[in-house]
């Protein structure tokens, strides 16, 4: 890193956070026939096609999750923090999914940065989680949560939100 720490370096990204380099979920004809496949059409053996910008923070089309996102912040070669999500401006809900960050870069503000980056490009919304939550991540949401509208609580997704 030359010098830098690693959480020097993390701390860096996450106040980076805003600056988003993004990636197109296709064609407007990919977009279709995925809609009408019910998400499977483009779909590899192992998944969808992972897509690398070269950008400190960029969103993607999920390779977990058809018709979801990945934000993630690219540091040194690494992914050092990513969390799928999905948004209804309909229904005015958001979720996001399986935020993880790799441990050398923890608690340096990442997912802070990046939760807070995604609320405001969608704003009005109340987010919100699908899964339960494993004992060691409930203090991360509920540090994350504070103040937010929804507090990342549980909730299945709308109908307008496509299933796997």
């Amino acid at each position: 890193m030359g010098g830098v720490t690693h959480r020097e370096a993390a701390m860096t990204l996450a106040a980076q956070a805003k600056d988003v380099a993004w990636a197109p979920d296709g064609t407007p004809w990919e977009r279709f026939l995925r809609a009408i496949s019910g998400g499977r059409w483009g779909r590899q053996p192992t998944g969808w096609t992972v897509i690398r910008l070269d950008a400190p923070w960029q969103d993607t089309p999920s390779s977990e999750r058809p018709g979801w996102r990945e934000r993630a912040a690219n540091l040194a070669g690494d992914v050092a923090f990513a969390v799928d999500y999905t948004v209804c401006a309909h229904c005015r809900l958001g979720w996001v999914e399986q935020p993880y960050t790799m441990e050398k870069y923890q608690r340096c503000g990442l997912a802070t940065a990046a939760l807070e980056a995604l609320r405001l490009e969608h704003l009005s919304l109340s987010w919100h989680t699908l899964g339960s939550r494993f004992q060691d991540s409930r203090a991360f949401w509920t540090a994350v949560g504070s103040s937010v509208p929804g507090s990342y609580r549980q909730r299945d997704t709308c109908p307008h939100i496509p299933e796997e």
